[in-house]
């Protein structure tokens, strides 16, 4: 196993961290465009897939709920994880994260989520909750969730079509 270790994100990791959420998610946004067609995915999906950079350059703000932490070894960055606590709820969300494809499959989204849970249990959160895709795209995504413990699942379908 890789001697990979967890540690909190800084503003000097985001070059990195957006080149691994580039990597990672370009099949899934590929597959999007597949299943809806390149008209209905210009309409209703391309903007999104294009504010995903936004969204990670705004888990780094100090007034942002989210806690960013990156995977790391002798190589560098290998992955990412952000992840809220809800003190109200008492639920704790694992939100954007993303492995480096390079080392996919190597146990890296495993460490990742992991550590995410053990600090959402120690901060008193009683469930944890992760959103993915039921699409062929999202299969490793929701196979590294059940690794970790995730296995209640609500499904959902979202249809699209043009006007």
């Amino acid at each position: 196993m890789n001697d990979w270790r967890i540690r909190e994100a800084t503003q000097h990791d985001l070059p990195t961290l957006e080149r691994i959420r580039a990597a990672a998610f370009a099949p899934i946004f590929a597959s999007f465009r597949d299943l809806l067609g390149d008209s209905l995915y210009e309409i209703v999906q391309a903007r999104e897939d294009e504010e995903q950079s936004t969204l990670l350059t705004s888990l780094l703000v100090p007034a942002s709920p989210w806690q960013l932490h990156v995977a790391e070894g002798a190589e560098g960055i290998v992955g990412f994880v952000a992840f809220q606590l809800n003190r109200e709820s008492r639920v704790g969300e694992i939100g954007l994260n993303a492995v480096d494809p390079v080392h996919s499959g190597q146990g890296v989204g495993t460490l990742m989520y992991e550590f995410a849970l053990s600090r959402m249990k120690a901060a008193g959160m009683r469930a944890a909750t992760v959103a993915t895709g039921a699409d062929e795209s999202h299969a490793p995504a929701r196979h590294a969730y059940e690794k970790v413990g995730f296995s209640k699942t609500i499904p959902s379908v979202w249809m699209c079509r043009e006007l």
